[in-house]
């Protein structure tokens, strides 16, 4: 399949639905990642021949031979975007194209065959119509989504995989923080790096999250909730999260995060707080931040906020820092004026609540 050519999706509607009243108690508490909808979409893809036999089917596991090639090489990104209900009963999704786009990068950095952007966003239209009934009601519900694809070529070899197989499911999600919004304790991994120059640090592939659970480990080992790394050349400056990009705010209302290098995912969140932000009157600036820094303006009194973002939380508080020498607080260990009036602004336009005067809000129901 070309960029330019469409695929037909086949409905293969699931002769097993989960029934209204069970979908119903299901609904009320969801968590996150943990309840999933009826159907899920599956594109494949074969040299020679394109993207293919495009359908919407029931949810159910994928046929895998043991030799299939993501188990030995990893060929595997995936994504994260969310669908809402709206107050005046529509269905939303926030920035796809992005999605679409990071996805296609992704894909070019792990050697793997572009999904054109209209077929990315097709697909999850298609199942958020089908699956229309388990998009939660609450007012921070949402239905979570997760395109993904992986090298399913049966062979035992190191080059590309000539198959590969296209998958999105959904899981409705409950409010991120149940009793709202609390600042969070990070832990600065003195041992552990994400990502080098060169690397993957830029693709949402599998591998990065998993080279980040052993940090994840010591982290929640020391009391803390979330691990931040450090650049892989001097082990200085800030990179960002195990699953979040991170920014500071100073008391001279500038706003900073680190520069988009390489070895960093450029979140799709990351990019709607710097225009926002700029917008609210702070000056913005993608720059290196050295953890010592960090330190120091926070002792000072001129950091006076952190924040970590990303699709799942949006905007996350930063209130404690812990690192093999001691610890610190941020802003008084509270959550900040300025951090919550993006994190505000940005859920509302999300859910229709705000005017969107960038168009990033696509209607889908």
């Amino acid at each position: 399949m070309s960029g330019g050519d469409k695929l037909d999706f086949e409905i293969r509607r699931n002769p097993a639905p989960v029934s209204a009243a069970d979908r119903a108690a299901l609904l009320a508490n969801p968590g996150f990642g943990r309840v999933f909808t009826d159907h899920m979409v599956t594109i494949r893809y074969a040299e020679g021949k394109g993207w293919y036999d495009a359908r919407v089917e029931a949810r159910a596991p994928i046929p895998m031979d043991p030799a299939a090639a993501v188990l030995h090489y990893a060929q595997e990104i995936f994504e994260g975007l969310k669908a809402y209900r709206t107050g005046d009963g529509a269905v939303t999704m926030f920035r796809p194209e992005a999605n679409a786009a990071r996805f296609i990068a992704s894909a070019q950095r792990l050697a793997m065959p572009e999904l054109p952007a209209e077929t990315f966003v097709e697909s999850l239209h298609r199942l958020v119509e089908i699956d229309r009934d388990w998009i939660p009601d609450g007012p921070d519900a949402s239905l979570y989504l997760r395109p993904f694809m992986f090298a399913s070529e049966v062979f035992l070899g190191v080059r590309p995989a000539n198959e590969y197989l296209y998958c999105v499911i959904a899981s409705p999600a409950g409010a991120y923080f149940a009793g709202g919004v609390k600042p969070v304790t990070v832990w600065v991994s003195p041992d552990y790096t994400r990502a080098a120059p060169g690397g993957t640090g830029a693709a949402k592939c599998g591998g990065n999250y998993a080279a980040s659970l052993a940090a994840q480990a010591e982290a929640i080992e020391a009391g803390c909730d979330q691990v931040v790394f450090l650049d892989a050349v001097e082990r200085r400056f800030v990179d960002e999260l195990g699953g979040m990009n991170v920014f500071f705010v100073y008391d001279d209302n500038t706003l900073v995060t680190p520069p988009l290098t390489g070895t960093i995912l450029p979140g799709i969140t990351r990019d709607a707080i710097l225009t926002l932000a700029a917008e609210a009157g702070h000056r913005v600036e993608e720059r290196p931040i050295s953890f010592a820094d960090w330190q120091a303006d926070a002792a000072s009194g001129r950091l006076r906020e952190v924040f970590a973002c990303g699709t799942a939380a949006v905007i996350t508080p930063i209130g404690r820092v812990k690192f093999p020498d001691g610890e610190f607080l941020v802003g008084g260990g509270e959550p900040g004026r300025s951090t919550m009036a993006l994190r505000q602004q940005l859920v509302d336009i999300q859910r229709g609540r705000a005017e969107d005067r960038h168009g990033w809000v696509r209607q889908v129901l």
